[in-house]
Parts: structure tokens; sequence; C-alpha cells
């Protein structure tokens, strides 16, 4: 399965209406926020891809206008193709907004998730738009990863975690790529195409 990853940066490689087929090969589209929804309806409207979704920190917007032909997932499991996708958006909070959230406050919402990833037995890969603490975050406190993901990835070993949040142009110390025991780790930042075992 061919995945295209979004997050935080619209690319204009995407945004070219001229050539349509720059999707053709791609299975699923996972979006892990801060992306205005126009963009996102638009790569809607060009592939037969659903396109999935989390809210960053900045997408109060989305309250008003959700992107067009788009699939919200946040607080749920969803399946597709057999896969399980398990979807958390937001950040950790630094000021007000819909989407930011205390540690404890993202601690409750991954409790109320149990009996449902007691049904799914787990998930395969973990969406979100902020990463794990203290894997591919930052030191300060808008760009601190969540501890709630970290124990998730601890326990259910998912195959991935998809995250946005920490722009790749922020500095060396952010990866595109990186490993936690038996988990791929990937910063979805502008665009990225991965396949996924299926």
């Amino acid at each position: 399965m061919r995945l295209l990853v979004l997050s935080d940066k619209e690319s204009n490689y995407l945004w070219d209406s001229e050539n349509p087929k720059r999707l053709e090969d791609i299975d699923l589209i996972l979006s892990c926020g801060d992306l205005r929804p126009e963009y996102l309806s638009f790569i809607a409207t060009f592939t037969h891809a659903p396109v999935l979704y989390v809210h960053g920190n900045h997408d109060d917007r989305y309250q008003e206008t959700p992107p067009d032909g788009c699939f919200c997932i946040e607080n749920r499991i969803c399946r597709f193709q057999g896969i399980r996708i398990l979807g958390l958006g937001g950040s950790v909070r630094y000021r007000d907004g819909l989407h930011q959230y205390t540690q404890s406050e993202m601690n409750r919402r991954v409790r109320r998730l149990f009996p449902s990833l007691l049904k799914n037995r787990g998930f395969d890969i973990l969406l979100t738009h902020a990463p794990a603490f203290g894997i591919n975050d930052g030191r300060d406190l808008p760009h601190q990863g969540f501890t709630a993901f970290r124990r998730l990835l601890d326990v259910y070993h998912p195959r991935l975690m998809i995250h946005g949040h920490t722009h790749l142009n922020y500095g060396l110390e952010y990866s595109r790529e990186a490993f936690y025991s038996d988990t791929k780790i990937i910063n979805a930042y502008e665009k990225y195409i991965l396949d996924f075992p299926g």
C-alpha cells in the first residue's frame, strides 16, 4: 500500500492542477494537521485515495470550514484495507486553542479509547500532529511531545507512527525517519511518500 503523508506546509508540487496523475499511484492519504482545509479539499478532488486527517494546533478554522471529501479520525480507530489507524491530533497546550492539550488531558483522551483498542486488538498506524515525548520532539513547550503517545508505542508496538508539528526546517535535530523499538516514526512535514506492507 502506498501512502502519501502530509503536514504543516502546503506542497507546490501537489497544488499543480495541471497534472492530477501525480496522485494516481497513491492508495491512502494521511494528514497530520496544520494545513488549510482548501488545500486538503483540493487534493481530495484529484485522487481516488481516501484522505484521512487529524487536527493540528492551528486547525481551529476546521470548525467553520472542514475540508470537503476528507474524513476526520480524531479519537477513533479507522480501518482501511485491514490496516488499523488510530487518530489523535493536537499539540501540547501552550496557549488557548481547540486542539491543544495538557499531558493530563491527552492521557484522558487515550484512556477513553481503551474499549476500542481492546476491540480492535491494538492498531497498526498511530496518526498524530504532535510527536511522542522524547522522540523527534522539541525542548520548548510548544513542540514537546506527549507522554501518552510514547506509552501507546510501548504497549501496542504499531508498525508506524506518523506525526507533524516539528518542521524539518526548524533544525537538524528533527529527522524525517526514526525508529522506536518496533515502530518506524515518520515526520510528515510538507509531503512524504512511503510504502506500507498490507
